[in-house]
């Protein structure tokens, strides 16, 4: 998203938005990370206070994709921690989105990826391997597919049906 703002996006695009091709998430994410604006594809997965299959995912190549989990909104505990973070941003990863908590907050903002979370919390994840890959999932009011595009910057997170050329 070169220099152009998710707020410039939807001013820009009216009729995307009333479509529903570009929605906004609503404004619960905190910020984490050194990279405050990233976008790129959507790899959806729904897991619940278990990060086995996130750690699996962010092994892979990003190749400048965005991971984003439904974590199902619970802060009992943290899906996501500094070590995968790590992995994910050596991996070519552009961000990760996470509707659940993170910890190791310090070393996650050392890293260069971009990465949006309810919040921090200390306590670890199951490690049962218990989720659902690549399937359509709601969060933060807003539904999202594998394959859609996201647009993050320090004004919110925008989901597009397609990637803009913007």
């Amino acid at each position: 998203m070169a220099l152009v703002t998710t707020a410039e996006v939807c001013d820009a695009n009216p009729q995307l938005i009333a479509s529903g091709d570009l929605r906004a998430l609503q404004p619960v994410f905190q910020i984490y990370g050194r990279r405050q604006v990233f976008s790129g594809p959507v790899v959806t997965l729904k897991v619940f206070e278990d990060n086995v299959l996130v750690r699996e995912f962010l092994e892979e190549k990003g190749n400048g994709r965005v991971l984003v989990v439904d974590g199902g909104a619970s802060q009992r505990c943290a899906i996501l921690g500094g070590n995968p973070v790590v992995q994910a941003q050596n991996n070519g990863w552009a961000g990760i989105v996470v509707n659940g908590c993170v910890r190791d907050v310090d070393e996650i903002n050392g890293c260069d990826i971009g990465v949006r979370a309810l919040a921090s919390h200390p306590m670890k994840a199951n490690k049962k391997g218990i989720g659902e890959k690549h399937v359509p999932i709601t969060i933060a009011g807003t539904r999202i597919s594998d394959g859609e595009w996201l647009y993050a910057d320090t004004d919110g997170i925008l989901i597009s049906l397609t990637e803009l050329s913007v």
